[in-house]
């Protein structure tokens, strides 16, 4: 080579290196050229022929895309095609090369590795395929850029929030790493901005695109962004929540809790929880291999992941599957741990997990004593200042033990702690405390001593039998009432005092049917058994309580015409009672009668 020759070679490289690249309108130009060419020529092709059937169908689909493409009015300003096109074009070239190979009769290629050839390129087709239609079904072609990218307010309309919500997904599916990390962190702030975003989302966006991004062989912050974003979605939005688990998000979500990353665990953590909310998901914790996940999540260091992890254990403890495999893989002592030295919220959903495992069976009210739950429920109960929905679900653990072991019903009735612990809580409790308390009295062996020492409780026993909700609440506090009244004294108490007694009254009377009346009878025959004196009948007759007795006797209401005796004194009584004081040296008992 001469001089010459050296110098014009090295001015055209130098040329070349600072040659810009193609613009996409060249590229697309350049693209639909091709095209054209390789379904013309490819017809030709006489080897391999129901490879190249299927190639050139997947060319013309691709051609029709492009052609949409060039036809939308905003399609040059898109940030995904200077990317998408260049990858479509050396593709394209390769199937050129394939379709030269195959068309020339002296190549002779083997024929093996042709077919494995014309699949791959197949493959990259159909790739290229799934980008284009994403990208021409989002939208995003047919508005300005300016448009699409600004981030809605809460005062957008819909349909520019659709849009911009289209955009992202559309970047997060074709776009590479800069565009889904980008995108991920644009929808996150948009869930944040405005928490109504999350419907949009989930009915505009691919769910599925998000969990393939929470896969361990993604980009570890594209990871963390996608987790993030699935769990605001989840606890956002119903319906998200609904997507996310058809898509299968679960299964990835249970695998994110493994993270040694805090802030993924965590997110995962309450995205597991979420979806747990529905009952109907439950099932799905024990299919993924959940179970123990969960558990050691309960021990983790993080306050946030403990109570999320153990949410999502009291979400599907209503599975008994599920209850069963808690129980197998020890969640008892985690879960009474977490009771003793949880946050508040733990605390909470540690007791309701506690109070649905004891109302399950013998099998695990077993399991509970042989951890010796029963003493640190009641220390929780008697010592602990907790909220009134953590000390209703450790109640309700309690009286589930107590119905099915004998021996804790009698520790339980023994206990004088205990026992004016129920009676403030029926004085101060929310409704279901008050109910579960009164059960507890109605059914527990009180000494009439401790009877006596919550005689203060009788008046608001006799409010809850005025009560028409929860069902069965009336018989249950009449029961409790009754039982407090086999004490003298406090029959004694009761008649005294005036709010019970006129309570009593007004619920025995016929037009009030809020109350069914063989409750308030039942009172009255508990009031008036043993010896009584006639000034507590005097105080039951001014009350009005022997008036509306007749008037339920003729009603036949059970119970109501021998508690009319027994208040108005039988003929024989009173025949008894003349001859007694006819007899010598009878002077009566003080206050008179029996």
């Amino acid at each position: 080579m001469t001089k010459s020759e050296e110098m014009n070679s090295d001015q055209q490289m130098q040329h070349s290196s600072t040659e810009l690249p193609p613009s996409p309108a060249e590229t697309l130009d350049e693209i639909s050229l091709l095209l054209s060419q390789l379904l013309a020529s490819s017809l030709s092709i006489k080897s391999f022929t129901s490879r190249w059937q299927v190639l050139r169908s997947k060319l013309s689909t691709i051609k029709c895309l492009i052609s949409e493409v060039s036809d939308s009015p905003h399609w040059s300003e898109n940030a995904l095609l200077p990317m998408l096109l260049p990858n479509l074009l050396s593709t394209l070239l390769r199937v050129k090369t394939l379709c030269l190979h195959c068309s020339d009769p002296a190549f002779v290629p083997g024929k093996l590795l042709m077919q494995s050839d014309l699949d791959m390129a197949a493959g990259w087709l159909s790739n290229l395929i799934n980008q284009l239609d994403v990208l021409c079904r989002s939208g995003v072609l047919r508005k300005s850029t300016a448009i699409v990218l600004s981030h809605p307010s809460s005062t957008s309309i819909r349909e520019d929030l659709v849009l911009f919500v289209r955009d992202l997904f559309t970047r997060l599916q074709i776009g590479g790493v800069e565009f889904k990390m980008k995108a991920l962190e644009s929808l996150v702030q948009l869930l944040t901005d405005d928490e109504k975003s999350a419907t949009v989302v989930a009915q505009e966006g691919n769910i599925g695109c998000l969990i393939n991004l929470m896969d361990s062989n993604a980009d570890h912050p594209i990871r963390e962004q996608a987790v993030i974003a699935v769990s605001m979605l989840v606890s956002d939005c119903d319906l998200a929540c609904k997507c996310v688990f058809e898509e299968g998000g679960l299964g990835p979500l249970l695998r994110m809790l493994d993270s040694e990353s805090l802030a993924v665990k965590e997110r995962a953590a309450m995205a597991v929880e979420c979806i747990t909310s529905a009952r109907e998901n439950a099932w799905a914790i024990s299919a993924y291999g959940g179970v123990p996940a969960l558990i050691d999540l309960c021990k983790s260091m993080s306050v946030s992941a403990q109570i999320h992890g153990v949410g999502a254990i009291r979400n599907v403890s209503v599975n008994e599957d599920v209850r069963i495999a808690l129980a197998q893989e020890g969640v008892i002592p985690v879960l009474l741990q977490l009771l003793i030295s949880g946050k508040a919220s733990a605390q909470n959903k540690a007791a309701n997990c506690l109070a649905i495992m004891a109302s399950s069976g013998e099998y695990y009210c077993d399991l509970l004593l042989n951890e010796n739950a029963l003493q640190i429920l009641l220390r929780f109960l008697l010592h602990e200042s907790s909220n009134s929905d953590t000390s209703g679900y450790v109640l309700q653990a309690i009286y589930s033990l107590s119905t099915f072991d004998d021996l804790t019903s009698k520790h339980l009735g023994s206990s004088s702690n205990f026992i004016i612990k129920l009676a403030d809580l029926i004085k101060h409790g929310n409704l279901m405390t008050q109910y579960t308390s009164a059960s507890l009295l109605a059914n527990l062996e009180i000494s009439d001593r401790d009877k006596r020492e919550i005689s203060g409780c009788m008046y608001g026993l006799v409010k809850l039998m005025d009560s028409s909700k929860p069902d069965g609440m009336q018989e249950i506090a009449a029961n409790a009432l009754v039982s407090l009244l086999t004490a003298k004294s406090n029959r004694e108490r009761f008649v005294r005092d005036e709010k019970s007694l006129m309570k009593l009254s007004q619920m025995l009377d016929p037009e009030n049917d809020l109350v069914s009346k063989k409750f308030p009878v039942a009172v009255v025959s508990a009031i008036m058994a043993g010896w009584w004196s006639k000034g507590r009948r005097k105080m039951l007759v001014a009350a009005g309580v022997n008036a509306h007795l007749q008037r339920l006797s003729e009603m036949e209401i059970v119970g109501a015409k021998k508690a009319l005796q027994r208040l108005s004194g039988s003929r024989l009584k009173k025949i008894f009672t003349r001859f007694q004081s006819c007899l010598p040296g009878y002077e009566g008992v003080n206050g008179g009668g029996v």
